[in-house]
């Protein structure tokens, strides 16, 4: 008599998630140097304006397109859990109705473009000569809005479908052509800071068209029954998702949003360095994203499955792997962080400035992580409300703290303010967690 052992323990969900996330993480740093190139590349230019300019309109950038993440988000929850349900046309189903929310906000984006530059940057504040360096960076990037929010919904659906090595390859893709093309226009063609933003713009672009070609969401093969995508029901849900990941979203970016724009009160040079600093912390995110994306995956797939006992191992095996990549990044900084830094800039001020601010760099991948991993598991769980909660509660504690803090202690406050978001994510998240499994 053969008897198998339960498809819990047949799983290992550390290879599982292993497997998964390294492929992301990669995918998920390529991102960031794409805010990377443009950094270095203004870092070169005369003067610390033009990096500062890249600075804020990057600040505006991400305040605007991922205002738009919760596609991606959304995406990847709801996919993952179809997928797990084995309902292949519910998950074609979610694929073209994000698309098309896609496509509607980037045309909105691109008819607005004028007051969005305008007043964003504005409300950023900074010197005459950052907000003329910030309006040429954002004028040319801005039009790849489509593009990039269509981005969004094509990594989260890859990921919601565990094909993390198609998602690696647009974004090693997107990196190589946004590299070549801003080094083209700046230093061949001599466009400036308006040289950077349009090679970005054009890598989204390209990197967008490539994602539909493999992913292919109009295939002729599938017919397309349009009364049942736009359902008003079904749009109806999504939309409520969407909206909450959106308030969470809006939320987080608030919090970076405030940073920002005090850390230019202090002077361009502490803006400069805080920015220098913020791309190191935004390649620590990606790449604790890259479990916290695994985690959305198979959270997902394990709920759409109806499988308890196997949601509390992958929880597990995500806070230990996570945990220890946390440690790599606060040791690498700690170490390689100064050198880092000299690479991203050639104004002594400047550099000056992120190394002695650094510190705090090292120490926010240990604080941050279980924060990005509880994201994961909420979102997996499509528990959008509880997110969105949250982060309400967090960034009302992180804008009272900054606040306080850099009244006492200048630049060193918002960087404790900082820490104390984290925790607070973390905290509130963390109380909710029962809920989760009481939905099974």
């Amino acid at each position: 008599m053969n008897i198998s052992p339960p498809v819990e323990l047949q799983e290992n969900w550390n290879r599982r998630m292993v497997t998964l996330a390294f492929p992301i993480i990669l995918a998920n740093l390529a991102q960031p140097v794409l805010s990377l190139v443009d950094t270095m590349v203004a870092g070169h230019l005369p003067g610390p304006w033009s990096l500062g300019g890249v600075a804020l309109s990057g600040v505006l950038f991400n305040f605007l397109f991922w205002s738009f993440s919760f596609l991606r988000m959304a995406t990847t929850g709801l996919v993952a859990q179809a997928s797990g349900a084995e309902d292949g046309a519910l998950v074609r189903k979610h694929l073209l109705r994000a698309l098309l929310i896609a496509a509607a906000g980037g045309a909105i984006i691109i008819v607005l473009q004028k007051p969005i530059i305008e007043i964003g940057l504005a409300l950023l504040g900074g010197s005459e000569a950052v907000y003329e360096s910030a309006v040429a960076y954002a004028s040319a990037r801005i039009w790849s809005a489509p593009a990039a929010l269509g981005n969004f919904v094509l990594l989260g659906y890859l990921l919601g479908r565990q094909r993390v090595m198609i998602s690696l390859a647009l974004q090693v893709a997107l990196n190589v052509l946004n590299l070549a093309a801003t080094v083209t226009l700046v230093f061949v063609f001599d466009w400036g800071v308006a040289g950077i933003g349009a090679g970005t713009a054009m890598a989204e672009w390209a990197a967008f068209i490539a994602g539909l070609l493999i992913v292919r969401p109009f295939s002729a093969g599938q017919p397309l029954d349009l009364r049942d995508l736009l359902d008003g029901a079904a749009f109806r849900s999504l939309i409520a998702v969407n909206r909450d990941i959106f308030l969470r979203s809006l939320f987080l970016l608030v919090c970076f949003g405030w940073f920002a724009r005090s850390g230019a009160a202090e002077g361009d040079a502490i803006l400069a360095a805080n920015a220098v600093l913020l791309n190191l912390h935004g390649i620590t995110s990606y790449g604790l994203d890259g479990f916290a994306h695994a985690t959305e995956t198979l959270v997902g797939s394990v709920i759409g499955a109806r499988r308890k006992q196997a949601l509390r191992r992958v929880i597990k095996a995500a806070f230990l792997w996570s945990g220890l990549v946390a440690l790599l990044f606060s040791l690498c900084y700690a170490l390689a962080g100064p050198t880092i830094i000299s690479l991203l800039t050639n104004q002594e001020e400047v550099r000056a400035a992120a190394v002695r601010f650094l510190p705090y760099v090292v120490v926010l991948p240990l604080i941050s992580v279980t924060s990005y991993m509880l994201d994961g598991v909420f979102i997996g769980a499509i528990r959008t409300r509880e997110l969105r909660n949250s982060m309400f509660i967090s960034t009302m504690v992180f804008l009272a703290t900054a606040y306080i803090l850099q009244q006492v202690w200048g630049n060193h406050g918002l960087w404790l303010g900082m820490m104390v978001l984290m925790l607070a994510r973390a905290a509130t998240l963390g109380l909710k967690l029962k809920r989760i499994f009481a939905q099974l």
